[in-house]
């Protein structure tokens, strides 16, 4: 059984930053590619950032420059470090995490930005 736990989202004014965490246990042998999306209410869920087992990351246009991916293999964690948020960045995030049984998901946490 694999988990996936988020922390970090929560209310903020425009402007302001939150760092996401996802953590993953369970029997996870081996974490190819790790991400984030986020799914805003009437939207499609959407890709923002990954990165893969080596460090090397790729971002969506509409955060790039603002959300910094990093992860901890250690620890079999991902981050997401979201700066200059704007009230358009109001979703849901989801963490992603690639293995050799398959793809997870976390259960998501609810980020939101007022004006």
């Amino acid at each position: 059984q694999v988990q996936l736990v988020e922390s970090g989202g929560g209310l903020v004014q425009a402007g302001g930053s939150l760092r996401l965490s996802c953590a993953a246990s369970g029997s996870i042998f081996i974490i190819s590619d790790m991400g984030w999306y986020r799914q805003a209410p009437g939207k499609q869920r959407e890709l923002l950032a990954r990165i893969s087992s080596g460090g090397t990351t790729n971002y969506a246009d509409s955060v790039k420059g603002r959300f910094t991916i990093s992860r901890d293999n250690a620890k079999k964690t991902v981050f997401l470090l979201m700066n200059s948020l704007k009230p358009e960045d109001t979703a849901v995030y989801y963490c992603n995490v690639g293995t050799v049984t398959g793809d997870y998901w976390g259960q998501g946490t609810q980020v939101t930005v007022s004006s």
